[in-house]
């Protein structure tokens, strides 16, 4: 396929994705305040293999492996799944506080790659601060309401081969961000196209679904999930966590976004140089 069939892929999907986010936004939200669980400490209590990526999040905050407590036995079942075909479930990243949520949009490597895939969309021109929020808000949540690593409720994965170590090839490897990301992307091999659908076969049967426009989030009760399955209200919105006490609070602002278009207009002039 040529490179004007690939930004046709890219730009319609991306619109796709906003349009998907906004409906998400009208979901209700009525949390059941479940309490966060440690995922690393309930897979070798269970004695279910799973792996956890050891990298450090935006500004070096350790990663945080806790999600809601409705969530971690049908994640177990993911992995021992995967496991009984030879396979590691590796986590990616899961919960985000405000914090990091509001920060990794400018993750350096992330945020550059955004405003050189607009710059890629729109044949070399700057892009506006409209289509850069658009991109931005399909691809990292921009608003409480929609982020959903926010609420405890979603994962972003891999998947590895238990006897080579290899990664089970999806096409690229998390946080590509190009035409391969969404899950329907024809530019990747048949393999990897097959691997996709596999490992999305494995979450739907324990209840998740996947958001279609990146290939390794997976999610469960939230925002995403009601308005997928047509269950809402939604049981897990997004929380603000006291890390010492263990309380939960509903975030307030749900529709607020983290970031404005113009401060990402100010970003893109910075990487400008």
């Amino acid at each position: 396929m040529s490179d004007q069939d690939r930004r046709k892929f890219w730009s319609m999907r991306m619109d796709e994705a906003f349009e998907y986010m906004q409906r998400s936004s009208g979901v209700e939200v009525r949390d059941c305040m479940e309490r966060l669980v440690h995922v690393p400490q309930a897979a070798k209590e269970a004695g279910v293999p799973m792996t956890f990526s050891s990298k450090p999040h935006i500004l070096g905050l350790p990663r945080l492996y806790h999600l809601r407590e409705g969530v971690i036995k049908p994640l177990l079942a993911v992995a021992n799944d995967m496991a009984s075909r030879g396979w590691v479930l590796h986590i990616e990243d899961a919960l985000r506080t405000r914090q990091m949520q509001k920060e990794v949009a400018f993750m350096p490597l992330l945020f550059e790659k955004v405003v050189q895939m607009c710059e890629w969309e729109t044949g070399g021109e700057k892009p506006s601060a409209d289509l850069l929020f658009r991109r931005m808000a399909a691809l990292i949540a921009s608003w409480p309401k929609v982020a959903v690593h926010m609420g405890g409720s979603a994962v972003d994965i891999s998947v590895f081969d238990k006897a080579s170590g290899a990664e089970i090839d999806r096409g690229a490897s998390y946080l590509e961000l190009s035409e391969l990301t969404p899950m329907d992307s024809p530019f990747v091999s048949v393999e990897a196209q097959r691997n996709r659908q596999q490992i999305t076969e494995v979450f739907a049967r324990h209840g998740f679904t996947t958001y279609p426009f990146e290939f390794w989030h997976y999610d469960l009760g939230d925002v995403h999930h009601a308005a997928m399955t047509n269950s809402a209200p939604a049981r897990y919105g997004p929380i603000d966590w006291n890390q010492s006490t263990g309380a939960i609070t509903p975030a307030a602002d749900m529709l607020e976004p983290f970031n404005s278009p113009q401060d990402m207009i100010n970003k893109a002039a910075q990487v400008a140089g």
